[in-house]
């Protein structure tokens, strides 16, 4: 091309407005960016803080991906998941481990918490109930897992008692049926209901599990499909290590990322104390970033230990429903590679 020619391609460039060669590259950049879906657990709460300050700080773009939160719906993030209708989701461990056995198609990449967040819980009033023992012959408000039972029989029993109680299926109208006496115990995640009911003023006491014979997990997980993860290694191992540096900057700065979650979601979070006085529980608690440091690592030894748990309990079923005659192999129900 001579430069009369290179001068009136330039012209004609600035002439019609269209794209340098620059400006076109970043357009080509922009436009070859993978797309990603994610999907929610439950209602947007600060355990999916990482994947919104990840978004809108820019850490996707720049691991060129444009990722896709998708709301919480009544189809759980697991199925969505397993059936490539999402390319991640939030889960809990046991969830991943119940479908898994059962036949679904799904891998732990990432552990949103480092140590159990749940617990047992009451009402303070009530003198006596002493320890879990005192839980025998009593009602309990309950989410219709099969775990459930399995859980509470265990802490009741390893305190001496005889693990028999009766149980309501209520799902989050539990928390009410606590507070107005229809119930005696539930069940609560102590860095989102719990801080709420502190907020509120509602004097509680609990039990945590992992001091009565259940062992501790990795609460809530990130997880991928099998199919997924070896048909984009790049956009996976892209997407792990930015949702990774979103939780990092969470902890950080942590009120920079509750306004960014808060601005993100105003219509659904409405009460910004509760949001920044959870996640500073997730963060005092090393709920997020474990005191050793660790942050999204999975660690091999409890998963095997709440796996362990749940097939001695009979919890872990195959695909025909039949409770499971053989101990799977844990480590393949998860992966912590992507991490990088």
């Amino acid at each position: 091309m001579t430069d009369l020619t290179r001068r009136q391609a330039l012209l004609l460039t600035l002439a019609t407005g269209l794209p340098l060669v620059a400006g076109t590259g970043r357009a080509r950049a922009q436009s070859a960016a993978q797309k990603v879906t994610v999907a929610l657990d439950w209602t947007v709460n600060t355990n999916h803080i990482g994947l919104f300050v990840a978004r809108d700080k820019g850490f996707y773009r720049e691991a060129g991906l444009e990722v896709d939160i998708l709301p919480y719906s009544d189809t759980g993030a697991g199925t969505l998941v397993a059936n490539r209708v999402a390319d991640f989701g939030i889960n809990g461990t046991i969830s991943l481990f119940t479908q898994k056995t059962a036949g679904a198609d799904l891998k732990g990449v990432y552990a949103v918490v480092q140590s159990e967040t749940g617990r047992v819980v009451f009402n303070a009033a009530r003198s006596e109930i002493k320890s879990p023992r005192s839980l025998d012959g009593l009602i309990y408000g309950g989410f219709g897992s099969a775990w459930e039972n399995a859980l509470i029989s265990t802490i009741i029993r390893h305190d001496g008692g005889k693990g028999n109680f009766e149980t309501v299926t209520l799902g989050t109208s539990a928390y009410e049926a606590l507070a107005n006496g229809s119930v005696d115990f539930t069940l609560e995640v102590s860095t989102w209901e719990g801080v709420e009911a502190e907020l509120k003023g509602v004097k509680q006491r609990s039990f945590v599990y992992a001091d009565y014979g259940v062992p501790d997990e990795h609460t809530t997980l990130i997880s991928s499909s099998e199919a997924y993860l070896q048909a984009n290694p790049k956009p996976a191992a892209a997407f792990v290590q930015a949702t990774r540096r979103g939780y990092q900057f969470a902890v950080d700065h942590p009120e920079d990322a509750a306004a960014l979650l808060i601005a993100a979601n105003k219509d659904a979070l409405t009460n910004p104390a509760l949001i920044e006085a959870s996640l500073k529980a997730l963060i005092d608690g090393h709920y997020l970033r474990s005191q050793s440091g660790a942050i999204g690592t999975m660690d091999p030894a409890k998963m095997d230990a709440i796996g362990d748990y749940l097939f001695a309990s009979g919890i872990l079923r195959d695909a025909d429903g039949e409770v499971l005659a053989q101990r799977p192999d844990f480590q393949k129900y998860f992966s912590n590679s992507t991490l990088g």
